[in-house]
């Protein structure tokens, strides 16, 4: 088969101030997560840019999925362009919510200010800076191959930032990631360009509540504090479980290094009274904490078990309940995902190390992601095994102030992205 690298890459090259307008639209429009804030606004965008291309287009609501309401619905896009021939089907996806502004930014969050050859503001790496780089790949590669076999498909989908349960998730359950319709997923979350993502380590959500008794602050003799027992908790974890969690150590090509053990983060306390309306001015009640609830996040290894996890917490649990009188608790589930990892010989990583390579002129870095993203729902709902994330983007400013994207960085993708189909769909 000829090589049509350089005429793709050309065609690369001559959208760069598209690549740069279409980033500064989508980051110009804050879908902010929670509560899911424009979402709609921003799929009418881009099914109208990518109908004006050619596209067929379908705007697709999770209707029932959490956090999906009549005040906040949560809206999805599923493009599709069909090639001349019978092929296999390359998908592009992208979450288009983001996160919070937070505090510290000496830019404006949503201008999408363009500076020394970097786009800033809130999403422009995490990831709306991969969305457009995948629609311009995709739009390039058309352009310079419009006889190609089989399909690309581009979505941009909810909530990935609150687990996905609105967008991918639902999107799998419907079916739209069953490989007999999808057979490679490329997600462009920003993991460097010269790096293949090639899964995550899995997760554990749970809430563990203590239970005491109230009674007047003045004697807490008479009461019994669901804090303090807490505090028992906290303290039997830095004792035995943090040492233990220092001690699991995987294979996995995690990034970075520190996430190469199990981890467990503390997310949040809340014990005794509610916390009052920021415009009460008065005082707490003198009252003995009868509830303690922690919110514990444990990301562990493939070579963990999950029971083995949860286990784990239990026996912490019950040595506390042994050494404290009228200790009593509860552990409550939240959400766990299994750790997954995509074979180093799938096509689509094969493809896009080779794209990489011809691009840059190196041999891409595997990696694994510390945290989870929406892989975990096409391996784990749509049993689709073929599947990385590979975007532009420097994972360790997403979520910060001054979030910004290299403009060089999303061209390089977007040529290593055009190559892949190119590859993909001969």
């Amino acid at each position: 088969m000829p090589d049509h690298s350089a005429r793709i890459l050309a065609e690369v090259a001559a959208r760069r101030a598209a690549l740069v307008t279409l980033t500064r639209d989508l980051v110009r429009i804050p879908t902010l997560n929670p509560p899911g804030r424009n979402y709609r606004e921003l799929v009418e965008f881009l099914e109208a840019r990518l109908e004006a291309e050619g596209w067929s287009v379908e705007l697709i609501r999770a209707e029932g999925a959490p956090g999906d309401s009549d005040r906040w619905p949560r809206w999805n896009l599923v493009a599709r362009r069909d090639g001349t021939r019978p092929g296999d089907c390359v998908h592009f996806n992208g979450h288009h919510d983001v996160v919070e502004v937070g505090h510290g930014w000496t830019r404006e969050p949503f201008a999408a200010e363009v500076e020394d050859g970097r786009i800033y503001g809130r999403g422009t790496c995490d990831m709306k800076g991969g969305i457009a780089s995948a629609i311009i790949a995709a739009e390039a590669f058309v352009a310079a191959m419009p006889d190609f076999a089989g399909a690309i498909e581009i979505s941009a989908t909810a909530d990935e930032e609150t687990g996905g349960y609105g967008g991918v998730a639902w999107l799998a359950e419907q079916g739209r990631f069953d490989p007999e319709r999808v057979q490679h997923v490329i997600i462009p979350e920003p993991l460097n360009k010269d790096r293949i993502c090639l899964g995550h380590r899995g997760v554990w959500w749970a809430e563990i509540e203590t239970r005491g008794r109230i009674a007047h602050g003045s004697m807490p003799f008479l009461g019994d504090s669901a804090i303090r027992h807490m505090g028992a908790v906290l303290e039997e974890m830095e004792r035995t479980l943090f040492p233990l969690l220092a001690g699991k150590r995987t294979a996995m090509p995690v990034v970075p290094e520190g996430a190469r053990q199990s981890t467990l983060n503390i997310n949040s306390i809340h014990g005794g009274e509610p916390e009052p309306d920021p415009d009460f001015t008065g005082f707490p009640a003198p009252c003995v904490a009868d509830r303690c609830r922690i919110v514990i996040d444990r990301r562990f290894l493939i070579e963990e078990d999950l029971a083995e996890v949860k286990r784990e917490v239990q026996d912490l649990m019950e040595r506390v309940r042994a050494a404290r009188p009228g200790f009593s608790y509860e552990i409550r589930d939240m959400h766990e995902v299994i750790p997954t990892m995509t074979d180093e010989n799938a096509p689509v990583v094969r493809s896009t190390a080779a794209a990489i390579e011809k691009v840059l002129g190196a041999r891409p870095d595997f990696v694994v992601s510390p945290g989870t993203y929406d892989q975990k729902h096409i391996d784990r709902i749509g049993r689709l095994g073929n599947c990385i994330a590979y975007g532009p983007g420097i994972l360790d400013l997403a979520h910060q102030p001054d979030e910004w994207i290299g403009i060089d960085d999303m061209v390089d993708s977007a040529g290593v992205m055009a190559l892949v189909l190119a590859e993909l769909l001969r």
